[in-house]
């Protein structure tokens, strides 16, 4: 995917994820995110907004925390996240190509700043399926370009760091296929961080799990329950990732 396309997916759906909180209100459960509301998305995805701003504004090479939230609520958190989530969108419009600046994934784009526009079009968009499950409507539909790409960074970058809980004690081979693009990744489980091929290796998986992009996207997101037909052979693996595959 191009900038360009990242940049106009952040928009749109930083837009919608503010309408809907202005709909569901503030205070609405948030049963995507147990123990939140939906003034702790806001404030959250606001903070992780104005970071990465921050990043490619400044050009800064070295990690900060994220920036506290303010103590608002209603529609003075609705404005602030608004601000926050506008002020990211130009960020990224507007940086030069080659800025340089300071990432956390094992495997990204090309460039920072496609990093930086390719992270928050995903923050965004799984945040706003969280908004939109606290107002209890459908998730809005992503296209299979965007979804396999998001699950390409999960699979990819965030589960490729030290960080990753998703293990096994004995070596497993867990492969997902998109169904409608034809990616297929391999993940590798074992005591040690999973490893993910792109593709299928031929070697024989212990679990697969088959479905469109975009079902994909939002299950291994745990947006959706791993569950179901498109989940074959051994489903204890498909109920660890549940488990243990939260960022």
């Amino acid at each position: 995917m191009e900038i360009t396309d990242y940049v106009k997916s952040l928009a749109r759906d930083g837009e919608l994820l503010a309408d809907l909180a202005e709909r569901a209100g503030t205070d609405a459960l948030v049963p995507t995110c147990p123990g939140w509301h939906v003034t702790d998305l806001l404030r959250h995805t606001g903070s992780v907004h104005r970071w990465a701003a921050g990043y490619v504004r400044e050009a800064g090479r070295e990690r900060v925390e994220f920036p506290a939230a303010p103590e608002l609520a209603g529609a003075e958190l609705i404005g602030w996240f608004r601000e926050g989530h506008a002020a990211l969108v130009r960020t990224l419009a507007e940086a030069p190509a080659d800025v340089e600046c300071w990432t956390f994934l094992p495997t990204a784009p090309p460039s920072p700043l496609a990093f930086w526009a390719r992270r928050q079009a995903h923050e965004t968009a799984v945040h706003r399926m969280d908004a939109e499950a606290a107002l209890g409507v459908p998730y809005a539909p992503v296209t299979p370009e965007f979804a396999q790409d998001g699950v390409d960074e999960l699979l990819t970058g965030f589960h490729a760091r030290p960080r990753s809980r998703v293990r096994t004690p004995e070596p497993r081979v867990l492969r997902v296929r998109a169904a409608d693009t034809r990616a297929t990744w391999t993940v590798r489980l074992s005591p040690e961080p999973p490893r993910t091929v792109r593709g299928d290796t031929g070697e024989a998986a212990d679990c697969e799990l088959t479905g469109e992009a975009a079902w994909l996207y939002a299950a291994l997101w745990n947006r959706l329950p791993l569950t179901g037909p498109g989940v074959t052979g051994d489903g204890s693996l498909a109920a660890l990732w549940s488990e243990t595959a939260g960022i």
